[in-house]
């Protein structure tokens, strides 16, 4: 019998009907001979919840208790999927995290998953149940509670379906699967029937909210087959797997964007050896990721270090870049967090040129202006001001085709 992996989310499991229903999914799937892990996070709302309760009490949780406290959202959800499935016929038996020993490391609300410990769960699937275990979660060496981080359900249902040798890992959310770009900004964005790993990995660093970027990253590791599918309506989804040759004829697969980018600029800075190292030090020191980086050099021996960081940081940056100016003599700190990162992402780009300049001919011809640009080997980004967004991400829709056919 195939074993497969099925992921819930929130919104699937939101309601006591909607987990009948998942219920109902899996027994079919079980009546039809596969044997069937599921995975399921909080109930819609519940981790916030938890979090605004603890945000009550302290205003800035300990981080250990904090895991103690938000993996209960998953034991309420797994406790009642085993009851509605029992109440269906179907054999079933829930487990926490740390019941099937997912022992990850000490890193309290974002742990990495080390090991997993398959034998109960290998005795259930012989024995003929479902096995429903809480995503997000894991036990630390010591024995203490903690939990992946945010999305890291999505995480905890790969981990499990590559330690199960699993044929397929089912992710079932409120989209029946990844689309050439976000539907609500372009109607006639489709949907994709494959993607590569390579692919789905940069849409998910770029913006793409349908899969939670460790999963993708573990899942390519182990090559675990990844399927994103509807938990509301029936379809193929979308199926995540290794580049294979017929992928090649799309140039670009996907469009992704980023509205939460601000871009900060140190101009007049000396140019001597060791400046970036200067000013992304302190940025650094203070746990703030940088993006996009452009440096210029000027006739007048001093260069312009452009780097962007994400909204939320921009302040904070900004407050550590005024400091460190001072200190280097440059002319002044300016910034921008009005603005937007817009990338086409496709394995196509390896071997066909001209890629580029249609992207750069179309943006100018809507009167778009590129502040930045980044590229990869699959991959080109370009920041934009945050008025162009929808403009930039439809023209570009258009000019590669990506509504034209069905794959």
């Amino acid at each position: 019998m195939a074993v497969y992996v099925y992921k819930f989310g929130g919104t699937s499991v939101g309601s006591v009907e909607r987990i009948k229903a998942v219920a109902e999914k899996i027994k079919k799937a079980r009546d039809q001979g596969d044997q069937i892990i599921a995975v399921v996070s909080a109930m819609s709302g519940e981790t916030n919840r938890l979090v605004a309760l603890a945000k009550e009490i302290q205003s800035q949780p300990v981080e250990r208790e904090m895991d103690v406290l938000l993996s209960t959202g998953e034991q309420v959800t797994i406790s009642l999927l085993c009851m509605a499935l029992h109440e269906i016929g179907c054999q079933a038996c829930s487990y926490t995290g740390a019941q099937v020993r997912i022992l990850t490391d000490s890193s309290h609300t974002k742990a990495r998953i080390q090991e997993i410990d398959d034998r109960k769960i290998h005795a259930d699937l012989n024995a003929g149940k479902v096995v429903v275990v809480a995503g997000f979660q894991g036990v630390d060496e010591h024995g203490n509670i903690t939990t992946l981080g945010r999305g890291g359900s999505d995480t905890t249902a790969v981990a499990l379906a590559a330690a199960i040798k699993a044929k397929e890992c089912h992710i079932y959310t409120d989209v029946d699967g990844v689309y050439t770009t976000d539907p609500r900004v372009v109607p006639k964005a489709r949907r994709l029937n494959k993607i590569t790993f390579e692919e789905m990995l940069e849409m998910a660093s770029l913006g793409s909210k349908v899969l939670q970027i460790r999963s993708v990253e573990f899942a390519g590791k182990y090559n675990v087959a990844l399927r994103v599918l509807s938990s509301f309506e029936q379809g193929q989804g979308t199926l995540i797997t290794y580049e294979e040759s017929e992928m090649e004829k799309a140039l670009v697969s996907g469009i992704a964007f980023n509205k939460d980018e601000a871009k900060l600029t140190v101009t007049g800075v000396p140019d001597l050896p060791g400046v970036a190292s200067k000013i992304l030090g302190p940025i650094a020191e203070q746990n703030i990721e940088v993006d996009m980086i452009v440096q210029n050099i000027a006739d007048d021996a001093t260069t312009d270090f452009t780097f962007t960081v994400h909204r939320n940081d921009y302040q904070r940056a900004m407050s550590i870049l005024e400091s460190v100016c001072r200190e280097m003599g440059a002319r002044q700190v300016t910034g921008d967090d009005r603005i937007v990162k817009v990338s086409i992402v496709g394995v196509g780009m390896r071997s066909h040129a001209g890629i580029a300049s249609t992207m750069f001919k179309t943006l100018a011809e809507e009167g778009i202006n590129i502040r930045m640009i980044s590229t990869s080997e699959i991959k080109i980004s370009v920041v934009v001001d945050e008025k162009y967004l929808e403009l930039a991400v439809r023209s570009l829709h258009k000019a590669f085709g990506l509504e034209e056919k069905e794959e």
